[in-house]
């Protein structure tokens, strides 16, 4: 069937966008931006008076982690440091301490990173275009799309996990989109984006939207779908995916031990000695919560949960290895600390 046209069976469907029809188009823009407009989750990052700089912290912190576990964290960042020169002022350790349990705290040095070169080449102002964020320490094609986006209101091509789900099924009548984003994907993303600017804002929006609480990998709610009808996936019978995704290991991973790490030194209120990290004490529970007797480490909760997993030493040391040669901690003649 030819992009765009209509049979007997029912409405025009665009199976795929490369060359479909403008009207088609026009009323799927239609339809899943008004769904948008009534069904919307209230986050405060889409709040018109959302600053640039929360548009930023927001979807770095939102890259593989729920929005539920983002709110928390992102009103903390926000209240703590309300510009980029704010954050850049303090120390890069500041930004992985106040990272809370949001994973992969590197991002919190990337934001760091991005915030001291936003200080020191643009005033302090978050750049406006694609390639001014995209030169940022830290942002890729994704984020700097979508700050240029969301932030500012530009025409700019959006891809997440959510959008690429609901282009392969909408469109593509896959299950699944690649495990990889292809180039073909990118240009159904293209062919598909409004013309119209904020349209186009509105419509990156909606689209993620609906493939974060619709159209979601593992129990999709079609019959909440605006666009059922239209959806090429359904069209075929909702096939299988031609492929399992395989989800992430935790338990037992140098990821795992690398967080039970960092958990320590977010804690401590001085350095912790090495030997501390690496062997667990024969007493977990000594030492007070105002530092009164016992090691440097005050609370020691994280340090019973890093020894607790019981990880050999080798694991240990190269999870420690790890977070040094990433800046995610230094080391100092008394001991490790978050850096600066």
């Amino acid at each position: 069937m030819e992009p765009g046209t209509a049979t007997s069976a029912g409405p025009a469907r665009p199976t795929d966008a490369i060359g479909a029809a403008p009207t088609t188009l026009a009323a799927l823009h239609s339809r899943v931006t008004d769904w948008f407009t009534a069904s919307a989750r209230d986050l405060p990052w889409r709040d018109a008076r959302c600053s640039p700089w929360g548009v930023l912290v927001s979807e770095v912190m939102l890259q593989q982690t729920p929005v539920v576990r983002v709110l928390p964290v992102w009103h903390e960042w926000l209240d703590r440091w309300p510009t980029p020169a704010d954050l850049a002022a303090e120390p890069s350790g500041s930004a992985v301490r106040h990272w809370g349990r949001l994973g992969y705290p590197r991002r919190a040095l990337r934001l760091h990173a991005a915030a001291t070169a936003i200080l020191e080449r643009h005033g302090g102002a978050v750049p406006s275009t694609y390639d001014d964020l995209l030169a940022l320490p830290g942002v890729g094609t994704y984020t700097a799309a979508a700050v240029a986006a969301f932030a500012f209101g530009r025409r700019e091509t959006v891809v997440d996990t959510n959008i690429r789900r609901v282009h392969a099924r909408l469109v593509g009548g896959s299950a699944l989109p690649a495990p990889a984003l292809t180039v073909a994907e990118t240009k159904r993303a293209v062919a598909l984006l409004p013309r119209e600017a904020a349209l186009s804002v509105r419509w990156n929006a909606a689209v993620m939207e609906l493939g974060a609480v619709v159209c979601t990998a593992r129990a999709p709610q079609c019959d909440a779908c605006p666009v059922l009808d239209a959806c090429a996936w359904v069209a075929a019978g909702r096939p299988a995916p031609d492929y399992v995704p395989k989800g992430q290991a935790w338990a037992g991973t140098d990821r795992q031990v690398r967080g039970a790490i960092v958990a320590v030194l977010r804690h401590a209120d001085a350095p912790v000695p090495r030997p501390l990290l690496l062997e667990a004490p024969v007493d977990l529970g000594m030492g007070s919560s105002d530092g009164a007797t016992g090691p440097a480490v005050s609370l020691p909760g994280p340090l019973a949960a890093l020894h607790g997993l019981r990880a050999p030493t080798e694991q240990l040391e190269r999870a420690l290895a790890g977070l040094l040669a990433d800046g995610l901690a230094e080391e100092l003649a008394e001991g490790i600390r978050l850096p600066g």
